[in-house]
């Protein structure tokens, strides 16, 4: 392979790249080293805010394939058709550490997949969990602070956690399982993941169906003890980032088996157990699990910062013949998560590689903004 030649980002070569230009060898630097200048100014700005919830994450690329025709419950066009393959892109996280904070606390997993499909992004954003602490969206900005550093002491706050839980009952399932033999999860490879909330899907027939997604790990469950755990926060802070590299690098693919529990619209109004509630499940006797396909994550990214830490998921993103339901946290999302990625990467955030769809190139008639192509 030929040797590359160090540019600027203009695609001018560098001649010397380990010293800058002065007036004379001792002299002050000089404004027009438009070189320098410009590795400064990038420099300065190369970072972005990070995620408020979700910060720390690990991505990698794989495929979807669907083991059963689904076409009685949705015309969307990657679950019509046994066998029909689906590029991925799924990131995996903790919920309320830092960038720089450690894989193995005890903390709710980020589940979130992409799925490049023919008409679009379909994106299904939850959890390890099949429940949340909350059920109303009013609720959540408080409920974060709580998870997050105290204003005054810029330290972590069990007290104020505990307060938010006590005088929100809402939220005992949820904390449950996590303070639960499951609340550390071993790797992000041995856990399972969940929409958690209630999507829909229609028909050619024009029948509607609540669903609610499963990921379950065929590694099996695996999870850390709580001494385990405080270990390895101290031996390796990124221990499962770096799992899921070597585990990809190596060719043990980790691999989920994906089910869909699915409610005839109907059933919905009268069933006992409200089925828009984000904090209670639906039971397997009722609604049992359909097995549909098989999620398998087979590349890792090439650049971390590029494509895991500016891929932007978001409920919203849905495809003919996939929808929402009345669940009013997911209603919520369906505006926050766009917006917070055009806070935090910029309007154009689905010009970015790793967002942008694999299916014909998108139309419509936004115009300017960051990062603008046209």
């Amino acid at each position: 392979m030929a040797r590359k030649i160090l540019t600027t980002s203009s695609g001018a070569p560098v001649v010397d790249d380990q010293n800058s230009v002065t007036a004379g060898p001792r002299g002050p630097l000089l404004i027009q080293d438009w070189q320098l200048i410009e590795k400064l100014a990038h420099f300065n700005r190369e970072r972005i805010p990070e995620r408020i919830v979700h910060a720390k994450g690990s991505g990698a690329y794989g495929t979807f394939t669907l083991t059963r025709d689904l076409s009685d419950y949705t015309i969307a066009d990657h679950l019509n058709g046994k066998g029909k393959q689906t590029e991925v892109f799924a990131r995996f996280s903790t919920v309320g550490g830092e960038m720089g904070s450690a894989d193995a606390e005890r903390d709710p997993r980020g589940f979130a997949v992409k799925l490049y499909t023919r008409q679009g992004n379909h994106d299904i954003v939850g959890n390890n969990t099949p429940v949340f602490f909350l059920r109303d969206p009013s609720k959540f900005p408080d409920f974060i602070h709580t998870q997050k550093r105290n204003p005054v002491t810029n330290c972590k706050d069990p007290e104020a956690m505990w307060d938010f839980w006590s005088l929100n009952p809402q939220s005992i399932h949820q904390v449950t399982i996590l303070f639960s033999e499951r609340g550390v999860p071993a790797t992000y490879r041995h856990m399972n993941g969940y929409s958690s909330h209630t999507y829909s899907m229609w028909n050619k027939k024009g029948e509607r169906f609540w669903v609610k997604w499963h990921f379950k790990t065929r590694q099996g469950i695996q999870c850390l003890t709580q001494a385990e755990s405080r270990r390895v926060c101290g031996v390796d802070p990124d221990h499962a980032q770096r799992d899921l590299v070597e585990a990809i690098e190596s060719g043990n693919h980790p691999r989920w088996t994906v089910n869909l529990q699915i409610m005839a619209e109907v059933e919905a109004e009268s069933y006992h157990i409200h089925p828009f509630d984000l904090t209670k499940v639906w039971p397997h006797g009722d609604y049992p699990l359909l097995d549909i396909g098989v999620l398998e994550l087979n590349r890792n990214v090439e650049n971390y910062f590029a494509e895991t830490e500016q891929a932007a998921f978001s409920p919203s993103n849905l495809v003919p013949g996939i929808g929402v339901s009345p669940d009013k946290m997911l209603q919520a999302r369906l505006f926050a998560y766009q917006d917070a990625h055009r806070y935090r990467i910029g309007a154009n955030y689905n010009d970015l590689p790793v967002n942008y769809p694999r299916s014909a190139q998108p139309a419509y008639y936004q115009r300017g903004g960051v990062m603008a192509g046209t």
